[in-house]
């Protein structure tokens, strides 16, 4: 299955163009990530992917349907860049966010003995079942994140879409945040990953797609490595890889 289909993709904020004539495909399966310098139009092109954004020319399809038509929310699991530091200042619990991953399936309708089992096995999978009754405002950021995860695991998504979701992170929670992210790919979930820090995509992701406004590169994290992709849309300022596969 075909998650995210964009073609000869454009948008511009005024006469400043953000994304120019991108293509790129995401799979079933693929952990993509997206990255390039900053203002380099990442962000954008992440909520044209997911419908948040409609572009000026070009096409998206999501699920193999028109993104216009697309109303299967809860397939995807989208943390923005201030979930990590924003804490929010309503006094919710960990469970009460995880929970509202299951309104879409219950509708209308009270929330069944199985909502709950799924709620409770999100919050077993990212580990914070320990958490489960403190207000989220009152988590670090590590831990916020993996609650906004959870939630989106508990209503069964397809996509994960994650900017930069490790702002103020400390190492040792980043490490096993992405830990996380790979063990949830390898279960089936499609993820799409913006990262500042290339040497962490290029540890963890399979595929990456650079952009500067244009895409410079869109394939296998191999063949990423071995181009010019990274120069080409950073310029000097380029920073080093790290690479493990």
């Amino acid at each position: 299955m075909t998650v995210v289909d964009l073609e000869n993709v454009t948008f511009a904020y005024g006469e400043q163009p953000a994304v120019k004539n991108v293509s790129l495909r995401v799979e079933e399966g693929d952990f993509l990530g997206l990255i390039g310098p900053n203002g380099s139009g990442k962000t954008t092109l992440l909520h044209l992917m997911l419908g948040l954004r409609s572009p000026d020319s070009g096409s998206i399809e999501l699920f193999d349907e028109p993104v216009d038509d697309f109303n299967d929310g809860e397939r995807i699991g989208y943390v923005s860049q201030q979930a990590t530091n924003r804490g929010g200042s309503m006094p919710v619990t960990v469970r009460e966010v995880v929970t509202m991953g299951r309104f879409a399936h219950a509708g209308h309708s009270r929330l069944t003995d199985e909502d709950h089992a799924a709620v409770d096995e999100a919050l077993e999978t990212v580990a914070i079942t320990d958490l489960a009754d403190r207000q989220v405002n009152q988590l670090s950021g590590g831990q916020r994140q993996r609650a906004y995860i959870a939630r989106a695991l508990a209503s069964e998504a397809d996509l994960l879409a994650l900017d930069e979701p490790t702002v103020g992170v400390d190492a040792e929670s980043r490490d096993a945040f992405y830990q996380l992210l790979e063990s949830l790919n390898e279960s089936g979930i499609a993820i799409i990953l913006i990262e500042h820090d290339i040497g962490v995509v290029t540890d963890r992701a399979s595929r990456i797609a650079c952009i500067n406004t244009e895409l410079y590169h869109h394939g296998d994290t191999e063949s990423f490595v071995e181009s010019d992709a990274l120069t080409e849309a950073y310029g000097a300022t380029g920073q080093v890889i790290h690479h493990h596969h």
